[in-house]
């Protein structure tokens, strides 16, 4: 990963004396990328400044870092990673259509928000297990390669592989339906039975 060496910054700018460091200290594996107020990030690891694709690759590698403001030491992780996103959606074949960025949003303050970000993330994760198996059958595919494969006709093996993850997928939404029906029906009862007259 090409990276520009330059002088550390907290030459350069009032640098706070470190909830980085001290993140370091408690996970040494863990990576620390500093965000100053010139929006530039600065990679304690590599001592250089690196730009938001090179961070994407940090993520395509599965390394792991946390981006911290370098006044506060604020946790700016989840900001970066939706500026990456964004990136990438705004690009020539974004994931997300109009449709299911307008029904997240939907989501947001809404009693069902918590069992959707649940149910979104496990079917994430099991979708990131299906890619996992699949590579390790096929070692030596590219995305290039599996991109053709997924093209051509009478794939049985990855039919049945995606036909697995739909119903696992379906699983995961009844059963999610069924404890809110339960939690719906001990509710209630609770509730009816606040309200029955004391003999």
């Amino acid at each position: 990963m090409a990276t520009s060496k330059t002088a550390n910054p907290s030459r350069q700018t009032d640098a706070p004396a470190d909830a980085a460091a001290a993140a370091t200290a408690s996970d040494p594996s863990l990576r620390i990328i500093k965000k100053y107020p010139n929006r530039r990030l600065y990679d304690t690891t590599s001592s250089s400044y690196v730009t938001l694709a090179e961070v994407k690759a940090l993520v395509m590698q599965g390394e792991r870092f946390v981006v911290r403001d370098a006044k506060s030491g604020d946790d700016l992780t989840r900001s970066i990673l939706l500026q990456i996103i964004l990136e990438e959606e705004a690009g020539g074949s974004p994931i997300f259509t109009e449709t299911v960025l307008a029904n997240i949003i939907r989501f947001y303050g809404h009693a069902m928000q918590g069992f959707f970000g649940a149910n979104l993330e496990s079917n994430i994760q099991a979708f990131a297990d299906m890619q996992k198996k699949m590579m390790e059958m096929t070692p030596g595919f590219n995305t290039d390669a599996w991109s053709k494969m997924m093209e051509m006709p009478g794939q049985k093996m990855v039919q049945s592989m995606m036909q697995n993850y739909s119903e696992q997928s379906k699983q995961a939404m009844q059963q999610m339906q069924e404890q809110l029906q339960h939690q719906y029906q001990t509710n209630m009862q609770q509730w009816l039975a606040a309200f029955q007259p004391k003999r």
